[in-house]
């Protein structure tokens, strides 16, 4: 990829000082810059209410660069010229007074401008508005805002349509950092590009699939925000079904954004809704107490600082889900995810069905059929479990699981593989949509999760207590074990 494929752009980054930029949105546009992926003439304008000069703010990014990136990553001469890109302006997001300095900034005749908020979802609107009212938009300006958006399908509706009286949904880019990761973009090389996987991807040879987001921390001290979501709003809507989207779709026509979202949408309208007696029976929550994570002593959820003693809210969410379609008929999808766990691990594994006839020693039946292992976090990589001869001449025909492994960092050890944020910004900055969340695949997920929710209120289904550094509730394993299965723990 060269540098003269990417456009020019005046991005102004709203939250410029939050821990979103500062973690994740500069070290990102740093290595853009280092890999020669950014423009000569791109210019960063960032935006909060704190009060600096620009060589203050200059070196707040600095500082954050320096935190979080390898002593090799940081060289000079890279460091200065990204660092002279930049330019700050204090304002209050809540008034468009003031949005006239970023009207002034941007040279709307030579640069397009992209908006980043990377700011709480409920101010999306008031900065487009005033944005709008100001002046500052060309026509071609793009905004880029973070999931989750919205609390349920009402407010996200009304989020939407706030942004959407400014952009049309062409210029609108909804960020799911999981869809920029190396291994999920794969996901569609693998399906289909291989007829191996595309021609075994269906009811017939998949017996059932697992997907896992593991955190091992806790709320970070977000427990006022976090209390509102709850784990079910917080991944499963925002990160799960997407990955579960990618697992099932159909294939697409071509690799048009729309195109591929077409396809996700019909995987949304599928889903099975979770109602009576088969909530109770296939969602577990979950919410943690003091346990031990790593051989420290970590608190309870509602031991937090600044925690609600009486609260209810989800830390954990398992699930089995039904995609109501040819394709997936009779293939149970299982989902969990929450925090306090005892590994930072995101997954996926397809679990293959067993040969119909059995012809090897009857001892060994139970060794598990082939496995595709997805891995996301914390090092990418994919593993087909197979079975072969086990080596020995005193062995006859007994069978012997093992892995063949594609782990990038080993098999390109050369290539270093870019953070989520660093394509997705990239893909905004040339206008490329096909890693982005369309309009109605976030309000189909949000319908999905609503109905969910009022059942849980409904039933009076409050969450079971897990240990800090478990695997989460025991019912949990007792959901998969019901069915004959447990979850894939060789990590």
């Amino acid at each position: 990829m060269s540098r003269d494929i990417t456009p020019d752009v005046d991005l102004a980054l709203f939250g410029a000082l939050g821990d979103l930029a500062l973690r994740k949105l500069y070290p990102a546009l740093y290595h853009l810059d280092r890999e020669g992926l950014l423009g000569d003439t791109t210019r960063i304008l960032g935006l909060a209410r704190q009060e600096h000069d620009v060589d203050s703010f200059r070196t707040s990014v600095k500082e954050a660069l320096n935190k979080r990136l390898k002593p090799h990553e940081l060289e000079k001469a890279c460091l200065e010229r990204f660092l002279a890109r930049i330019d700050y302006q204090q304002l209050d997001f809540a008034t468009v007074d003031g949005y006239d300095a970023i009207r002034d900034w941007h040279d709307a005749t030579a640069r397009p401008m992209v908006v980043y908020l990377a700011v709480p979802a409920s101010i999306y609107g008031d900065i487009c508005a005033n944005l709008q009212a100001s002046g500052s938009l060309d026509d071609e300006a793009r905004v880029v805002v973070e999931k989750p958006i919205g609390y349920d399908l009402e407010s996200s509706i009304q989020i939407n349509d706030a942004i959407g009286d400014v952009f049309p949904e062409s210029r609108i880019y909804r960020m799911d950092h999981y869809l920029g990761k190396e291994t999920v973009q794969n996901l569609i090389a693998l399906r289909f590009a291989n007829p191996l996987f595309g021609n075994q991807w269906n009811q017939n040879q998949i017996s059932h699939v697992e997907i896992t987001v593991a955190e091992k921390v806790g709320i970070e001290g977000r427990w006022g925000y976090f209390d509102e979501a709850g784990q079910l709003r917080d991944m499963v809507q925002n990160h799960l079904l997407q990955l579960l989207c990618l697992i099932a779709m159909d294939p697409p026509s071509n690799l048009d954004a729309d195109a591929i979202r077409d396809e996700k949408v019909k995987v949304l309208k599928a889903l099975k809704p979770l109602v009576g007696e088969e909530l109770s029976r296939n969602v577990v929550r979950g919410q943690y107490i003091g346990g031990s994570v790593d051989g420290d002593s970590v608190p309870g959820y509602l031991d937090e600082e600044g925690a609600n003693t009486s609260s209810h809210t989800e830390t954990f969410v398992a699930m089995k889900l039904e995609v109501a379609n040819w394709r997936w008929a009779g293939v149970p999808f299982y989902l969990r995810t929450g925090k306090r766990m005892p590994e930072k691990m995101s997954q996926i594994v397809i679990h293959f069905r067993q040969q119909p006839h059995y012809i090897f020693d009857p001892d060994q039946r139970g060794l598990a059929a082939n496995k595709l292992v997805i891995r996301l976090q914390p090092e990418e990589g994919i593993a087909l479990q197979v079975l072969t001869k086990d080596s020995g001449l005193d062995k006859g025909m007994r069978l012997r699981p093992g892995p063949l492994h594609l782990d990038f960092n080993h098999a390109f050890p050369k290539t270093r593989i870019p953070d989520a944020y660093e394509r997705l910004l990239l893909e905004v900055m040339k206008g490329q949509q096909y890693l982005f969340v369309r309009r109605d695949e976030v309000e189909y997920a949000w319908k999905w999760v609503d109905q969910l929710i009022a059942g849980w209120e409904a039933r009076d289904m409050p969450p079971r207590r897990y240990p800090a550094g478990s695997w989460g509730p025991v019912a949990s394993i007792a959901m998969i074990t019901q069915d004959g299965r447990s979850w894939y723990e060789d990590y």
